[in-house]
């Protein structure tokens, strides 16, 4: 076991809702759904018609980027629609179920023989290449390249985030699989970031390059564990992949089959029994909450969110859980104006500082909602955003060179090394309420575009 890397910058946020450790199966849904809108930098192109009967790992559409990179279907069943948005721009694809999860069959490679181009294929063929995120930019990895490296962190540290250890109980055989097949497209054993004093079958896996980590929200993202462990500097690519999705490539080389279930906390302070549930990817959201969202009061609504509070989407009650998503959270929507709400003493609100009593409490769990408490600002100087980005950048100067389209200053300055998961503190504390993690998104399509 390597040295705790220990990270003295963060901030946990403590809300109400964290889920139990009780595992329920979740019946199979009628419908579930693709979405290439899960994916930054894709543009599909659609391989199959409505009506089309399609099993799970039948190709739906492509990417017209890279018309190797495919995106499959989670279930067997019929194609039952394509729903567009403005200018025809493909939503998602939605699948009815059959009940049967049939499954196209895939060769069980010997990983000892198999060359890497192989690995490479089946994993594409199968529609999972898509779980491989490449660093920099947060996109799609390109098969055609060699990454410097592969990281996975065993944790997430965000709001009620699911415990990896309970999720994974019972998948040990798939993810030490799935470590296998990625350190055979690495050439090298994976990173595998752990928390400090973690237990579990996480510390006995073979195969991996152990790191331990250890301090607040956002030590769990792997951006942060790659600075901390081998930063990324210009011309370096390296992949990511999240700890379920590798139970998922493992399961694909070890049966020959696409098997979409994971397992999804469904969380938040308006949830009445929160508590794990075992889904099939892209599963409609009614069908995993119904009946355990507690009760609301005339006028008062709930958000819907597939992810955490921090970096996940508002799906609403109709919506779709996302492909990287591994927890729902249901949180009071916000959308009441607080009358004098300044003038009130606040003993259930959250803030970083002082003006609130919060800070006397800090294991205190709340109940906050979407309210912004405020409308944008000017963004001024205040070096708040240092104290919460455990990364050895210049944050506030990166998001001014971002906002400026300077992206000699932007490269210097690290955006490289950062993702939007990674700077949704910084989103969070800021008083000037600006759109962080949008505004990286756009700069990093623009050094796509440019670079």
């Amino acid at each position: 076991m390597s040295k705790i890397i220990k990270l003295r910058k963060g901030l946990d946020i403590n809300l109400q809702g964290k889920a139990a450790q009780t595992l329920v199966d979740a019946p199979l849904a009628k419908e579930y759904a693709v979405s290439p809108l899960d994916y930054d930098g894709v543009t599909p192109k659609m391989l199959v018609k409505v009506g089309a009967e399609v099993k799970a790992g039948t190709p739906l559409f492509f990417d017209k980027n890279n018309e190797r990179v495919l995106f499959c279907s989670p279930v067997s069943g019929t194609v039952s629609a394509v729903n567009r948005g403005e200018k025809r721009k493909i939503l998602n694809v939605t699948i009815a179920s059959d009940g049967e999860l049939t499954s196209e069959e895939f060769a069980t490679l010997d990983l000892h023989k198999a060359g890497r181009e192989e690995v490479i294929e089946t994993l594409l063929k199968s529609g999972l290449w898509t779980m491989i995120q490449q660093r920099p930019y947060g996109i799609i990895a390109n098969p055609t390249d060699t990454p410097k490296a592969i990281y996975v962190s065993a944790f997430d540290s965000a709001p009620l985030a699911p415990d990896f250890n309970f999720a994974l109980r019972g998948e040990e055989k798939f993810l030490q699989k799935g470590l296998e097949v990625l350190s055979k497209l690495a050439g090298a054993p994976v990173h595998l970031s752990l928390r400090a004093k973690a237990e579990g079958e996480m510390t006995t896996l073979n195969n991996v390059e152990l790191h331990t980590f250890e301090g607040k929200h956002p030590v769990g993202n792997v951006g942060v564990q790659i600075h901390h462990i081998d930063r990324i500097a210009k011309g370096d690519i390296v992949w990511t992949v999240n700890i379920q999705d590798v139970v998922l490539i493992g399961r694909l080389f070890a049966t020959g089959k696409v098997d979409m279930h994971k397992v999804i906390a469904l969380t938040g302070s308006e949830v009445s029994n929160p508590q794990y549930y075992r889904v099939v990817s892209g599963a409609p959201i009614a069908s995993i909450v119904k009946g355990n969202v507690k009760a609301q009061k005339e006028g008062d609504t709930v958000r819907y969110i597939s992810g955490n509070v921090l970096t996940g989407v508002n799906v609403g009650e109709e919506g779709f859980l996302t492909a990287k998503a591994h927890q729902i959270t249901l949180i009071p929507e916000g959308d009441k104006y607080e009358m004098l709400g300044w003038a009130m003493p606040r003993f259930k609100k959250f803030s970083v500082s002082r003006s609130y009593f919060s800070w006397l409490c800090p294991k205190k769990e709340y109940k906050l909602d979407t309210n912004l408490n405020g409308g944008p600002r000017a963004f001024v100087v205040t070096g708040l955003f240092e104290q919460y980005l455990p990364m050895d950048i210049y944050p506030m100067y990166l998001f001014k060179a971002m906002i400026a389209k300077d992206i000699d200053k932007m490269e210097n300055l690290g955006i490289y090394e950062i993702v939007e998961e990674d700077v949704a503190l910084c989103e969070f504390v800021d008083p000037s309420k600006t759109e962080i993690q949008q505004l990286v998104r756009e700069s990093i399509n623009l050094m796509i575009k440019e670079c």
